[in-house]
């Protein structure tokens, strides 16, 4: 047991750096948000599974606060409303849980991230078509093969791992950097 501990926190370590080869496009995401709160437009995020999660905690680090005791930013996490979710999903299928709802609540200059670690997730696809239809600015996060997610956002953090958990793992941590920028930039 004590060996597969080691390989697996050798195997985050890796992952971890190598996302140091990423600070440029980390840096671009932060700025957007960081542009989008100025202007007083809002965060929203979606994804399926851990992905959710991972979305949930980072609307909870923008509505609450990260380090800093300071206002609260808008962001929303689209899956948390179990009610908006099952609804959409039974009367109109899953595929577009999260499209109705980027329909009904994102506008212009918001920002949408779609969470996937495949980069492939139907419901998180049309959620980031109908967000960039509206004119939000979308950014994906993704694992490292090619996706559909990569090519449809305007940004997109491809975690450089295969594996779901350390993909997961990335997105969390690069979720905690920008939550980090974003307060030392608005709150500094």
């Amino acid at each position: 047991m004590e060996n597969e501990i080691i390989s697996i926190l050798e195997e985050n370590i890796k992952v971890k750096e190598e996302l140091k080869n990423q600070t440029s496009i980390i840096t671009k995401i932060a700025k957007e948000i960081i542009n989008a709160y100025k202007r007083k437009k809002k965060v929203v995020l979606f994804g399926n599974g851990g992905s959710a999660a991972d979305a949930q905690h980072i609307a909870a680090e923008f509505v609450g606060k990260f380090y800093k005791d300071r206002r609260s930013l808008p962001s929303l996490a689209f899956h948390t409303n179990t009610s908006v979710v099952t609804a959409i999903a039974n009367d109109y299928g899953y595929d577009i849980i999260f499209e109705r709802q980027v329909a009904s609540f994102v506008e212009e200059g918001d920002i949408a991230i779609g969470i996937s670690t495949s980069g492939n997730s139907p419901n998180v696809i049309k959620g980031l078509l109908k967000a960039k239809e509206k004119g939000a600015i979308t950014i994906g996060f993704t694992g490292q093969k090619p996706n559909k997610i990569e090519e449809i956002t305007d940004l997109c953090l491809k975690i450089p791992s295969t594996d779901t958990p350390r993909i997961q793992e990335g997105h969390i941590t690069v979720g905690h950097i920008i939550c980090y920028l974003v307060e030392e930039e608005l709150f500094g």
